[in-house]
């Protein structure tokens, strides 16, 4: 309902701002708030801890260790991009994030195992693992604001989105605080637990996006049968009738066979 002010002029309705509960209820915030909290206890690990580790497992001296942890986040760079280019070519921001966990995984335990082969093997180490750390971090917190505002839960409602992306960020932000924190303590005892951490981070953020990237997927298939579905009708249109009852018998006896 428009209602009209004493100056003439039109003011349109404010929308009340959902509850916080009704935001938790809204499909895919308890799944991205839950990755994003994994994503960025990984990457602030590797924000505050990779001078350090750098420094106590090769000979460099301190500035060339902070020099080299700056490589990390320039393969983190190129991650955003490539996240945020193949989530707008195939429409699934879940199963970008859920793939580059996968790969992210052998990268952190290639980063433990082979950090003392060389600098420029430790650098081709930094850049691929930030690409893959880095880029479901970033798509989350970009791209997952416009997925949610599609929803019709959602259009045209901005106290709404404003609530679910700043859950989503809020959830985040926690995991950059426990993250380093864990490493911290495990770093006492021997960085290889440090990564085993991380590893399993990454593979707790990866369940938790199971239930979207199985719908994405899902998606995918019916809309590929669909387009065969009507690729075969335009093909069946522009058939003669008397090759088109011949191409249905030798069907019908394929599917008898089979």
């Amino acid at each position: 309902m428009i209602s009209i002010t004493s100056e003439g002029t039109e003011t349109l309705p404010e929308k009340k701002p959902i509850s916080i509960l009704r935001a938790l209820q809204i499909p895919g915030v308890w799944e991205f708030s839950l990755c994003l909290f994994f994503s960025k206890a990984v990457y602030y690990t590797f924000f505050f801890w990779l001078p350090v580790y750098i420094k106590e497992t090769t000979d460099v001296v301190n500035h060339i260790a902070a020099d080299l942890s700056a490589v990390f986040d320039a393969g983190g760079i190129i991650g955003g991009i490539l996240a945020g280019a193949v989530s707008d070519a195939t429409g699934g921001s879940a199963t970008v994030c859920g793939f580059m966990f996968i790969l992210a995984m052998p990268c952190l335990y290639c980063m433990v195992e082979y950090i003392g082969h060389g600098v420029a093997v430790l650098i081709a180490l930094l850049v691929i693992t930030g690409l893959f750390v880095n880029g479901p971090y970033a798509l989350i917190t970009t791209a997952v604001s416009t997925d949610l505002g599609t929803r019709p839960s959602l259009v045209k409602n901005t106290h709404a989105l404003a609530t679910v992306v700043a859950i989503i960020d809020g959830m985040g932000s926690l995991g950059s605080a426990v993250g380093p924190l864990i490493a911290g303590l495990l770093s006492q005892y021997d960085w290889h637990a440090v990564f085993y951490f991380l590893i399993a981070s990454q593979a707790v953020g990866l369940l938790c996006l199971t239930r979207l990237i199985y719908r994405e997927v899902r998606l995918w298939l019916n809309e590929f049968r669909s387009r065969r579905e009507r690729t075969a009708l335009r093909f069946r249109g522009k058939v003669p009738p008397n090759l088109r009852q011949k191409s249905d018998s030798f069907l019908n006896t394929s599917s008898r066979i089979a």
